[in-house]
């Protein structure tokens, strides 16, 4: 079943809690493959200006909970700092059958079946998933039943693609690589801009060779099943000026290093923040 189908099939009421940037791509992706917008109730204290004009198409705002009582579906998209705070609210909206779904940084599944109850699924999105290619690793709690974790799916799958896993403590080390990671590609970027104006290039020049450098080898990536190692041999030739960056970048003080530094760094922070 492809996710349209599967979202369409979604009984309700379905409660986004946190309709930010990423619960708002979240919503617009269920939307646009076809889950109808009256299974959806959307609490948030500060909505942006896309939500209103959902509204008029059936989408519930702000309602009281005792107008929509446990919801099927509760979707947790707070920032985690006001998850604790909120939870007399979510409990609100949560019965012992509720699929909560949960893509909260750093906060684990016994926590937040401690405060909201309910059947548990920790993902852990990114913000690609603004444009639909995001990526998500979820995993889910022991008495999630095949269809929540089916439905679960589903809702995820809307803004890109979803790998699960068995086991939770890998989810800090999800949230330091896929979590982060776009910040690194954009550091990335930024940085390459940089050192092109070092070199002599005009800022917006070097500004737009690096966005589309980084931007279009992204999408050939994307597209091809070719290794990562590969299409960088593939672009490196012996004695060449590729070569010679790249004595620098994998030398001992070079990527590797510093991204594993970076990745185990957030990786500890994310096991912080879960305390």
């Amino acid at each position: 079943m492809n996710t349209s189908n599967a979202l369409q099939e979604i009984k309700g009421p379905i409660v986004l809690a946190g309709a930010g940037k990423m619960g708002g791509a979240m919503l617009s992706g269920w939307l646009a493959q076809g889950l109808a917008p009256r299974h959806v109730v959307v609490i948030e204290p500060n909505p942006s200006g896309e939500i209103g004009p959902l509204t008029k198409k059936g989408v519930r705002l702000n309602p009281s909970p005792r107008d929509i009582g446990a919801a099927a579906t509760l979707v947790v998209a707070l920032k985690p700092q006001m998850f604790r705070e909120a939870g007399a609210m979510l409990k609100s909206f949560s019965g012992s059958s509720t699929l909560v779904v949960s893509i909260m940084a750093g906060t684990t599944i016994a926590s937040i079946s401690d405060v909201c109850g309910g059947m548990v699924v920790r993902a852990m999105p990114n913000t690609p998933a603004a444009i639909g290619r995001g990526i998500t690793v979820a995993v889910a709690a022991r008495n999630v039943s095949a269809s929540q974790r089916a439905v679960a799916d589903a809702l995820l799958r809307a803004t890109g693609s979803v790998e699960w896993i068995d086991d939770e403590n890998l989810m800090d080390a999800v949230t330091a690589l896929s979590g982060s990671g776009p910040a690194y590609v954009f550091l990335l970027a930024e940085e390459l801009a940089r050192a092109g104006v070092e070199a002599g290039l005009p800022a917006d020049l070097a500004a737009k060779l690096a966005r589309e450098t980084v931007a279009g080898s992204g999408e050939l990536l994307h597209r091809s099943e070719i290794p990562s190692a590969t299409l960088r041999q593939n672009v490196t030739s012996p004695g060449g000026t590729t070569a010679a960056a790249l004595e620098v970048l994998m030398g001992p003080d070079g990527m590797q290093s510093l991204l594993t530094r970076a990745v185990a760094a957030a990786t500890k922070r994310s096991k912080e923040l879960a305390k």
